[in-house]
């Protein structure tokens, strides 16, 4: 059998794309787009220092972001919503993409953080792949959904230092009901279970910066404690003090939500409370919390092609 190179290889792999979970089969080669929004070319919305991630990703002087433009998962209440939906971004090739890696690196940029790019793994795998062999020092970090396949991610062996995934369900009918994907809890345990077996152990340095590891982020949505329980009982039961959870409450209501009026409303006090006296009482140690006031304050990026 013949060998492909990087380049046939990435070609082939949207010839009928089967990289999510949902393997819609569309020809994004062909210029169609899938059910993420994209065809197979590489839309990038921003590329620059991003100072709201967990402490040990950002630090103080910042991760590197890339986002992409296009989702696989097309959550209800997604605050990115005009980048999720594929409507921003400006088209690059892999090798400006490699660039684009080293410019972030000269800013400063604890590490490289490729945000959603489910969609586009293998060519952004090529793109790591060339920067690693170019000299980039600074860790990658995948920043995704958890509604990925574990065979694009085994391509990420070797290459992924950082897994920075939403674990978002626990419960399969509420995953059907705003993110229509019912096989979404099934799907999250086995990323999960390929993140960890490829950073087993977290590594920080002497200053706090994560270089290796898995974070687990859950976001707690209106009238959801027991699923936001729920994961957190099974990321914790199955791997211990592997992963650092992140529990959040930013959830944000916008109007488009009108639909689901059990989310038009912010995450309360209390439910925030039970999930964080939850985590405690397992006895977990490794987690980061928000203040109150997170969902006021978050930041949502513009999405006007900076530094690409």
């Amino acid at each position: 059998m013949k060998r492909m190179d990087g380049q046939e290889e990435r070609i082939a792999a949207y010839e009928r794309c089967t990289l999510c979970p949902r393997a819609c089969g569309a020809a994004r080669n062909d210029g169609q787009s899938g059910i993420c929004g994209v065809d197979a070319e590489l839309y990038v919305a921003r590329a620059a220092l991003h100072f709201w991630e967990e402490p040990c990703i950002s630090g103080s002087e910042g991760s590197g972001a890339v986002f992409f433009s296009g989702c696989s998962l097309k959550c209800v209440f997604c605050q990115n919503y005009a980048l999720s939906r594929g409507g921003r971004g400006k088209r690059i090739g892999i090798p400006r993409l490699t660039e684009i890696f080293f410019e972030l690196e000269e800013q400063g940029a604890n590490n490289i953080n490729l945000v959603t790019p489910d969609h586009y793994i293998p060519s952004i795998a090529q793109a790591m792949q060339d920067a690693r062999e170019r000299g980039l020092r600074i860790p990658f970090v995948i920043n995704c959904s958890g509604y990925e396949t574990t065979e694009q991610l085994c391509s990420l062996s070797g290459l992924a230092d950082i897994y920075l995934m939403d674990f978002k369900y626990m419960d399969a009918e509420k995953a059907r009901r705003y993110s229509a994907a019912p096989d979404y809890p099934e799907r999250a345990k086995e990323a999960l279970r390929e993140m960890l077996r490829q950073a087993p152990e977290p590594i920080l340095d002497a200053a706090g910066k994560m270089q290796r590891g898995v974070i687990v982020r859950h976001l707690l949505m209106p009238g959801m404690v027991r699923n936001a329980e729920a994961v957190v009982d099974y990321v914790y039961e199955s791997y211990g003090e592997q992963v650092y959870l992140s529990l959040m409450q930013q959830f944000t209501p916008l109007p488009r939500l009108a639909e689901y009026p059990e989310l038009c409303r912010r995450v309360s006090r209390r439910e925030y409370a039970r999930l964080v006296d939850h985590a405690l009482s397992l006895g977990i140690e490794r987690a980061f919390i928000q203040e109150r006031g997170t969902a006021e304050e978050s930041f949502i990026p513009l999405w006007n092609q900076e530094g690409v």
